[in-house]
């Protein structure tokens, strides 16, 4: 017998779009289940169920696509090395990071990096995005 698709209660869609605003936001910071959950205001087993059911996806793997979309801003705009963006968008390991980024989109940082780097591209210099707090923006 097929699962029944879980229904969330419409109440709790605004406290989850604060946990997902959350992790919008504060994306760089170390962010978890037990943090998320508590923004939104429910257990962590309860808005990890309801989390997946409302957008399709863990808020493990929500936060891990924020990160790797504000890498890839940084990797195509600026001439930060791969290992300054792996630590400004909130990964400790550059393995983790390279291995989640090639998951999600298709290509190691290094080669994506390259890849804007060949088409001649203007490229915000890395001081300047460190000393204008550049890499806390949504998007350059």
């Amino acid at each position: 017998m097929a699962e029944q698709p879980r229904t969330v209660p419409e109440d709790l869609l605004p406290h989850l779009r604060r946990a997902r605003d959350l992790a919008d936001r504060h994306y760089a910071e170390p962010l978890d289940l037990d943090g998320l959950a508590a923004a939104a205001g429910v257990s962590k087993y309860h808005f990890l169920r309801c989390f997946a059911a409302t957008y399709g996806r863990t808020p493990a793997l929500y936060l891990a696509e924020r990160r790797i979309e504000r890498a890839q801003d940084l990797l195509r705009a600026t001439n930060v090395t791969v290992t300054e963006v792996c630590m400004l968008v909130g990964y400790s390991s550059l393995g983790s990071f390279s291995r989640k980024f090639t998951e999600l989109v298709g290509m190691s940082p290094s080669a994506y990096q390259a890849k804007f780097v060949a088409e001649g591209m203007p490229r915000i210099p890395g001081c300047y995005v460190f000393m204008h707090g550049l890499s806390d923006r949504k998007r350059i």
